[in-house]
């Protein structure tokens, strides 16, 4: 059987409506973390009680210590401390605390 241009264009603007579906993700864990992803990048809400984790791009990142205007985070099983508005270098990642409240730290997590 042989496939015409136009399947060939149905197919595969049908695949790329698919990746988009499943590019940007959401949700969240049991432990009350919020996950927003990309291909590339996830911005992660953890709730500061407790030592919420969560598995994404791969990795597990837990929140294992929140202050003032830092945390302490483990990433693929490496520690890191972070200041609110500052980036650094983690396990092949760029992580960043993005903003930390009396009851949530969000960080990004990229590629």
């Amino acid at each position: 059987m042989r496939t015409t241009t136009a399947q060939r264009v149905a197919t595969a603007l049908t695949a790329l409506a698919l990746l988009a579906g499943t590019a940007a993700c959401g949700g969240s864990t049991e432990n009350g973390t919020q996950v927003e992803c990309t291909l590339d990048d996830c911005t992660i809400t953890f709730p500061r009680e407790g030592r919420p984790e969560v598995s994404v791009l791969g990795v597990d990142a837990t929140l294992l210590e929140a202050g003032d205007d830092s945390v302490r985070l483990e990433v693929a099983g490496q520690e890191v401390s972070l200041d609110v508005g500052t980036e650094t270098q983690v396990a092949g990642f760029t992580a960043g605390l993005e903003r930390l409240t009396d009851t949530e730290a969000v960080v990004v997590l990229k590629r």
